[in-house]
């Protein structure tokens, strides 16, 4: 998601020579994967942790590029010259551009080893694997609120007991209207499909009193400042930000659970090498681990989480702290069917 994470300035193509001599190679005799993520603090966290560690293994050369941009996937591949290898995307996209014919299906090694790795089923796609998880949570200012905070979305959504502004993502996968049905009543295991009406019913008691985002950097800053000491989240900000000193944390409870995936554009010359390293990162939980560490976001195989350091694993999305209290997944099978007509509704309904 480019809203996630700051985007980095420009899309120059950053090229790390790792070939197993130790020097770059040429285009006719070296072997190079493209990878492609959303750019920033967490795409330096994600290629240090599990792209250079295989390419070092394996003799390649990685090259970088950001952020992710969906028209230019469809742009690459339409015109049979494309140049991104490993790119991150949305689960919600992933689903439809399988289905368009713009990704390469998994390969039977790939799905194979994420079974071997204990990958959640419902994380994968016919062509994508997770690469990250994380949760939507509720995000508190803890000077505001020292002594009690909301710890559902009822209580999120009650501004009598719990005064002030919220925050919310300005994008329909992000969770506001889940939180919504859950803070109106709705079970968790009985939220899709959406009953959208109820939805924005609910989100109508608030309104006034709701502060739009567009960046995991204005979130932070929105409730580290006060200006919305309550804020629907992505967990990993908000964890960064409280080592770093600032007046905030995570409540996790009924957090919704969401990831990434990455995906191979089809056509890309070198896709067997890009299904070797998913085949290696699947199978690597040290390095979804050291990813965990160094990103703020949870790993995806089983036995990763296991090999974080405790006390980076309590905020960790698939850590047994954060899963106990958790509503559940984001169900992106929806969003790929719903993304557009409930955007529009959206929008409609911010405009008013």
């Amino acid at each position: 998601m480019a809203r996630r994470y700051k985007v980095m300035a420009g899309a120059a193509v950053l090229a790390l020579s790792l070939s197993a001599c130790g020097g770059a190679g040429t285009a006719s005799d070296e072997k190079s994967l493209t990878v492609t993520m959303w750019g920033g603090q967490a795409q330096s966290a994600h290629v240090a942790s599990y792209f250079t560690p295989w390419a070092a293994e394996s003799g390649v050369t990685i090259k970088e590029d950001s952020p992710t941009d969906y028209a230019k996937i469809e742009t690459q591949v339409n015109a049979g010259k494309v140049n991104w290898g490993v790119v991150e995307v949305e689960p919600n996209f992933a689903n439809t551009a399988c289905e368009k014919g713009l990704l390469e299906k998994l390969p039977q090694r790939v799905i194979d080893a994420a079974k071997a790795a204990g990958v959640p089923e419902a994380q994968m796609g016919e062509c994508a694997i997770p690469n990250l998880q994380y949760t939507f949570s509720i995000a508190y200012n803890t000077e505001v609120f020292a002594d009690k905070h909301p710890t559902n979305w009822a209580e999120f959504f009650d501004t009598k007991t719990f005064p002030g502004k919220r925050g919310f993502w300005k994008y329909a996968t992000g969770g506001l209207f889940e939180a919504a049905l859950l803070a109106d009543g709705v079970p968790a295991d009985k939220l899709y499909p959406l009953d959208l009406p109820r939805a924005f019913a609910k989100l109508d008691t608030i309104k006034k009193d709701i502060v739009w985002y567009d960046t995991g950097d204005q979130q932070t800053q929105l409730v580290a400042s006060g200006e919305a000491p309550l804020v629907q989240a992505w967990n990993g900000r908000i964890t960064k930000a409280a080592a770093e000193g600032q007046a905030v944390a995570n409540d996790y409870g009924q957090n919704l659970i969401s990831y990434d995936q990455v995906v191979i554009p089809k056509g890309y010359p070198n896709a067997e090498l890009a299904a070797d390293w998913m085949v290696w990162f699947l199978g690597n939980g040290q390095a979804q681990a050291d990813d965990a560490v160094a990103s703020g976001y949870g790993p995806v195989s089983s036995d990763a989480i296991g090999l974080v350091p405790e006390a980076d694993r309590k905020d960790l999305a698939g850590s047994e702290e954060v899963s106990k209290d958790s509503a559940g997944l984001i169900d992106y099978s929806y969003w790929a069917k719903n993304y557009d007509s409930v955007t529009e509704e959206l929008n409609n309904w911010i405009a008013k």
